[in-house]
Formats: structure tokens, C-alpha cells, sequence
């Protein structure tokens, strides 16, 4: 009865997990402090912003930095729903697309034989060593010659292929029973029925996973709005932002620019929190439990 009552992971509180959140709680306290000071720091007025030593907690909250940014908007030629319209397209269709593209390849690399499979494979995990900046030349050359500078194709199409999330949707196809494939097959399940309604809804978590990843990267990108568009109304929120502080006064911009970070950020915090169950069941389990 006592193990029952204080087993390995009890639903109620009991004394045996204190030693757990001795170790948790200035754990997590300490993780959560750069979101606590974007929070803040938006909120700064210009004297606490330029404050020396610099404050981390806010102790007069202000709007003005918010207001300055929304006048700047207006005075802008293209207003703020425009850019907030073209990252959130690019975002949906990417992100879409992406996982579309990820876990159909997954797919075949993981329960199809073909040839080349193992060098394509290959291929997509050197992938993984290219930062950014390294095929910024090649991409440039690509988009230009296929001739979509200016449009949405020039911010979708560069970001569609992440072969992070091939490699993570890869990883975690291989943990589902090759039987459980060749079951579906028997019964007469052709390749599209399997991964529909087999593949699928048992990667759920690393579908979760792949999405933040690929949301991360759109959203906050900078290149495409930066090399393949030249048209204000074509460029994304994250241009925008990124260029408040050229716009304007530099000291005002600095208080714009920290509410920029904030309207950035939040996005991505709100998605992760909708999702993070799911991300956590792609660290700690496998395909099927």
C-alpha cells in the first residue's frame, strides 16, 4: 500500500517529490527570465529604457512606445496589416507545405526501399551542417533565375525544404513496426490510405515539433523580404521591425524596437504552449507507447 500510495510518478502531491522541485522551480525561474524581460522592456519609458545601471523589472509602465509604433505605421506608406497579412500567409503556406513535404519523404525513406535511398538520405543530413548564410548565394542565383523576385513564391519556396524536420519526422517513422505496415498492406491499404490514416495520426508529436521548428523560421525570417523583394508591400511583419529604429529618431526607436520583440515573440510563445505536449512526447517517446 505505501508504494502505491508514493509510487514512481504519483498523481497528488507527495513528500518524495520535493527533491524534484528543489531542483525545477530555480530551474525554471531562471529559464522564464528572458520572457519576463521582453515583457518588461516593452513596457519601459525612455528614461528607464537608457537607465544605468539597466533595471530589469519595469517601474512605470507606459504605452508610448506602442503608440509611437503604430504612428509610425500610419505614416508609412503601406500600413502594418499589409506586412502582418504577408507573414501571415507565408507562415500558414510554408509551415503547410513544409510538414506536407517532410512527412511524405519521410515516409518513403523510412518504410519504402528504393534505390538511392541511402544517398539521398545522406544528402539531406549534410543539409543539416549549412547554416543560413552558406547557401544565401545559391538560393539568390535560384529564385533569380527562375524568375519570382517580388512575389510570394520568392518567401515560400526557399523556406519549403527543412531538412531538420525530415530528419526528426524520419527518425521517429522508424520507431513504428515495419508489421504494422505490411498488415495495412495485406488488408489491400495502398501507400496513400497507409500514410493518411496509419502514418499520420502516430507522429502527431513530431508533426507538432516540425511545425514550431518551421514557424520559427518563417516567421521570424528576414532574407527573403531582405534579397528577392524590392516592393514595400511585399516585404514581411519581421522587415518591418527589424528596420523601426532606421525609421525614426534612435532614441525613440530603441523603445519601438522592444515592442517590436515583443509582438515577434509572442506568436511563437503562444504556439509552443499550444503545442508543447506534444513536443515533449517527441523528446521522451517514441513512435508508439
Amino acid at each position: 500500500m505505501a508504494f502505491k500510495s508514493s509510487g514512481i510518478n504519483p498523481k497528488k502531491f507527495h513528500r518524495s517529490q520535493i527533491k524534484f522541485y528543489l531542483f525545477l522551480i530555480p530551474f525554471s525561474v531562471f529559464m522564464a527570465l528572458p520572457i519576463v524581460f521582453i515583457f518588461n522592456h516593452a513596457f519601459k519609458p525612455l528614461d528607464e529604457l537608457y537607465a544605468f545601471p539597466p533595471r530589469f523589472f519595469v517601474q512605470n509602465p507606459t504605452l508610448e512606445n506602442f503608440e509611437n509604433l503604430f504612428q509610425l505605421a500610419e505614416a508609412s506608406g503601406i500600413p502594418m496589416s499589409r506586412y502582418l497579412f504577408n507573414s501571415i500567409f507565408v507562415t500558414i503556406v510554408v509551415v503547410f507545405l513544409s510538414i506536407l513535404l517532410s512527412t511524405m519523404a519521410g515516409y518513403a525513406l523510412s518504410k519504402k526501399q528504393f534505390k538511392a535511398k541511402r544517398v539521398l538520405l545522406e544528402i539531406n543530413n549534410v543539409a543539416l551542417m549549412f547554416v543560413p548564410i552558406a547557401v544565401m548565394i545559391p538560393r539568390f542565383l535560384t529564385v533569380s533565375a527562375i524568375g519570382i523576385e517580388d512575389t510570394f513564391f520568392a518567401h515560400i519556396l526557399p523556406l519549403v525544404a527543412m531538412p531538420v524536420g525530415l530528419f526528426l519526422v524520419k527518425q521517429f517513422m522508424d520507431q513504428i513496426p515495419d508489421s504494422l505496415i505490411e498488415a495495412a498492406v495485406i488488408d489491400g491499404a495502398n501507400d496513400l490510405k497507409i500514410y493518411w490514416t496509419i502514418i499520420l495520426p502516430l507522429i502527431k508529436p513530431a508533426i507538432a515539433t516540425a511545425a514550431i521548428l518551421a514557424f520559427q523560421l518563417v516567421w521570424n525570417d528576414l532574407e527573403t523580404s531582405t534579397l528577392y523583394t524590392t516592393s514595400e508591400n511585399m516585404r514581411t511583419l519581421a522587415f518591418f521591425m527589424n528596420t523601426l529604429a532606421a525609421q525614426t529618431n534612435v532614441v525613440v526607436g530603441q523603445g519601438m524596437a522592444a515592442v517590436a520583440s515583443l509582438i515577434m515573440f509572442v506568436p511563437n510563445l503562444i504556439l509552443f504552449i499550444i503545442l508543447q505536449s506534444k513536443v515533449m512526447n517527441t523528446m521522451a517517446h517514441s513512435g508508439l507507447k
